[in-house]
């Protein structure tokens, strides 16, 4: 890649799309609109219009978390989710959508039973993975999947 190539990526906040130089990825990028840190490590939660933003144009690969509250595996994978999004910082943003909240989405992603996990790519589904599952096992999913 050139020193001039960029990455879109939508900002989970806001929703606003934002160019970010590829070199800069690890600097902690921030949304040109509202501030908030684009590639940080942290889980960002989703709506349904920032879920469809993400996942079908975001330059780098991303990882949705379908939960919800009343779930006791979504709530104990949660900690684990946070460690892998840590591990993966800049590579994989990993994101999370409460299918409860947002039960259109969730029908229109196929999410049969939660907690599920779909790593999306260039605009398209690329794997899936249910059940709740430790840190090491949510960053070997992604790495053998050539998302990182």
């Amino acid at each position: 890649m050139t020193a001039a190539a960029a990455l879109k990526l939508t900002c989970a906040t806001c929703g606003q799309s934002n160019r970010v130089p590829v070199l800069r990825l690890s600097e902690a990028p921030k949304c040109g609109s509202c501030g908030e840190a684009l590639v940080d490590g942290r889980v960002a939660d989703l709506d349904a219009a920032t879920h469809d933003k993400v996942t079908r144009g975001d330059g780098l690969p991303v990882l949705v978390d379908y939960w919800a509250p009343w779930c006791g595996p979504c709530r104990m994978m949660a900690p684990e989710f946070a460690k892998a999004a840590r591990a993966l910082v800049p590579d994989v943003r990993l994101m999370k959508l409460n299918t409860e909240d947002h039960p259109g989405v969730s029908a229109r992603a196929g999410i049969r039973g939660i907690p599920a996990l779909i790593l999306y790519r260039g605009g398209r589904e690329v794997a899936r993975l249910a059940g709740a599952r430790p840190a090491a096992e949510i960053i070997a999913f992604i790495r053998q999947n050539g998302a990182a």
